[in-house]
């Protein structure tokens, strides 16, 4: 089981899930394809009839308080304007058109809203990414949608997002991105987070979250291992250069197969038609069992 004993029912869906498969096949934004744009629910469906489990997704406030799933920055790529999504209202937003997507004949393909997502998938598993700045709202608003048990939060290791989890009296699961051990450390001494998991971020394999045994030891604290296949446009690698470029143009064995053999209980990719059956014919097995923190 992973996550503390006291919050085993919180837990007990991404628990069924990671028991059911293993590495997990979360899915970057979802799959955005040919006229399916990322972070809506039309990628969600996408990434779940692909094989995948979890559905990674980026989620903005609104100046005015309310929530939809983007990445900001990718403003000019997806819609031709130059402002920053996260200055806009709600109206703004619901007046924006994935170019691409959106048709001659009128038809307008929109922002996609948190809540309407989560609410047309009731049983997917997500990972809440880009969040952190909107918690004091966001946090109180994954309450009323119900989510416990099914939403996995990350941010980077900051006083100012720790203490925000920390003090929410509903404890959805977590798991941050970390850098190094220290930072491991640091959130595994705070008991009232319910921290499932790490998303180990290493650039090169001499990297201590690259060695032998270092996955184990994270079971051994009740806690899972998020490693990362994808590719940013940054060319900067998140695990080892062990990716989907290497896996979909070279050999899986020497990307997702590295991160498998290493311990990885949850890969991210944004390759899930390739990764999940390769995944199931290996049938990859666990490099152990996490102990009941």
């Amino acid at each position: 089981m992973f996550g503390q004993a006291r919050f085993a029912e919180a837990n007990a869906p991404l628990n069924a899930a990671l028991a059911a498969a293993r590495p997990l096949v979360a899915v970057h934004r979802g799959t955005g394809l040919g006229t399916i744009a990322e972070n809506t629910s039309a990628a969600v469906t996408a990434a779940l009839r692909q094989g995948a489990e979890m559905v990674e997704i980026d989620v903005v406030q609104s100046t005015d308080g309310e929530f939809f799933l983007f990445h900001d920055g990718y403003e000019p790529m997806h819609f031709g304007v130059e402002k920053n999504i996260r200055t806009m209202s709600a109206a703004e937003i619901r007046a924006l058109e994935y170019r691409w997507c959106s048709d001659a004949a009128g038809v307008r393909y929109g922002v996609a809203e948190l809540a309407d997502v989560v609410r047309a998938h009731p049983s997917a598993l997500f990972n809440v990414d880009r969040s952190w700045w909107f918690w004091p709202d966001l946090l109180p608003t994954l309450d009323r949608l119900d989510v416990l048990g099914r939403a996995v939060l990350k941010s980077p290791v900051e006083d100012e997002w720790l203490g925000l989890l920390d003090a929410h009296p509903v404890k959805h699961a977590f798991a941050p991105m970390v850098r190094s051990h220290e930072d491991v450390i640091r959130v595994l001494a705070l008991p009232e987070i319910n921290t499932v998991g790490f998303e180990l971020l290493a650039e090169s394999p001499d990297h201590e979250f690259a060695q032998a045994g270092y996955i184990e030891w994270l079971h051994s604290r009740g806690c899972f291992a998020l490693l990362n296949a994808i590719n940013l446009n940054n060319r900067v690698p998140l695990f080892c250069g062990w990716d989907d470029e290497t896996s979909v143009l070279a050999d899986p064995d020497l990307g997702w197969g590295r991160l498998a053999a290493l311990g990885a209980d949850v890969i991210q990719t944004d390759w899930p038609g390739l990764l999940v059956p390769w995944r199931d014919a290996l049938g990859v097995e666990r490099a152990s069992e996490p102990a009941t923190a």
